[in-house]
């Protein structure tokens, strides 16, 4: 067995070294191009770098550019920011006093309105009292109402609900004439002349006596005698009932006297009529009205007439009093102090 081994393996030793021989310039070969192909992968990826090496240079350059860009725009950007934040500040500091400025105008416009509103008013109501009627005090009202709206201030508001109340008022207030009550003053002070004093002799009526007379038939002479010594007889003694003391002891020219101290104070109460102070024609015809019932006969025609005169000239005296705007006032003071 041995034999045979020894005898198989001398020819493989033999034919060993042709077998390398062949195959080693086969590797050398493939390693040559192996190298070859290593050493151009080697180049074209050295050029690669070399190329990417040379963008990232252009590419940073470009890009310190681009920050150097950016850093000035940005410097730039920051400067215009603080001038626009300074513009900003002044727009607002305008704005606010625009504001102001608008809301000082408005006021003074709300103000100068209210001043002017007050002022008409005010001189509506003079008026009114001069002329004893109502309609200078209700056209200012009406018209202060209407200027009201037209200046749609809210502020405002509570004034013109208190011209709207006191409008109400004035058309629903009794006002009396006052011209007739100037003609019933004239009509009593004609009547003045005609008052019976209290103590005056009843004068004796003769065109009464004349149509008896004359529808009688004629007395005989001796009766037309006795008629004549019986009328002096009753115009020697009267016997009559003075209430007042002191009207029995006026003397005939201190009854003229009385009767123009009489239209005096019926003179007076014409002129604090016409000047509206009221309080001192009341007064002045409360003492005509005494003097009329104390010295004056009150049985006479005329007295009566008289005194009905002068209880309808007070009655009246007592409703002359014009509706009052306080209400309004008291607004037109409250918008003018700005609260």
């Amino acid at each position: 067995m041995s034999a045979e081994t020894d005898l198989e393996a001398t020819p493989l030793r033999a034919s060993s070294p042709r077998w390398v021989s062949s195959i080693l310039p086969l590797a050398g070969l493939v390693a040559l191009l192996l190298v070859i192909l290593l050493w151009q992968k080697l180049s074209s990826i050295q050029e690669h770098l070399a190329r990417q090496s040379a963008d990232t240079a252009a590419q940073s350059v470009e890009a310190r550019a681009l920050a150097k860009q950016a850093q000035e725009l940005s410097r730039d950007a920051g400067a215009r920011v603080a001038v626009f934040e300074a513009r900003l500040s002044e727009v607002a500091l305008q704005r606010a006093q625009l504001e102001e400025l608008m809301h000082s105008l408005s006021r003074s416009r709300d103000e100068n309105l209210v001043v002017d509103i007050e002022a008409a008013i005010r001189l509506a109501q003079q008026q009114a009292q001069l002329t004893g009627s109502v309609e200078p005090l209700l056209a200012a009202l009406k018209s202060a109402d209407q200027r009201l709206g037209r200046a749609a201030q809210p502020r405002l508001g509570s004034l013109q609900r208190a011209i709207a109340r006191d409008i109400d008022r004035v058309r629903g207030a009794a006002v009396s004439d006052t011209p007739g009550i100037l003609a019933k003053l004239d009509e009593l002070a004609r009547l003045a002349d005609d008052l019976v004093a209290a103590n005056a002799v009843a004068p004796v009526n003769r065109a009464t006596a004349a149509r008896r007379s004359a529808s009688e038939p004629a007395p005989a002479w001796w009766q037309r005698s006795l008629q004549v010594v019986r009328d002096e007889a009753r115009n020697l003694l009267r016997v009559s009932r003075i209430d007042q003391p002191e009207a029995a002891l006026l003397s005939p020219e201190q009854v003229f006297f009385l009767r123009e101290n009489f239209k005096l104070k019926l003179l007076n109460a014409r002129m604090g009529l016409l000047a509206r102070q009221l309080e001192s024609a009341r007064a002045d015809l409360a003492s005509a009205s005494a003097s009329l019932n104390k010295y004056f006969d009150a049985s006479s025609r005329k007295t009566q007439a008289a005194a009905g005169l002068m209880q309808q000239i007070q009655a009246q005296m007592r409703t002359l009093q014009l509706p009052r705007v306080d209400e309004t006032l008291a607004a037109l003071a409250t918008a003018a102090a700005g609260r």
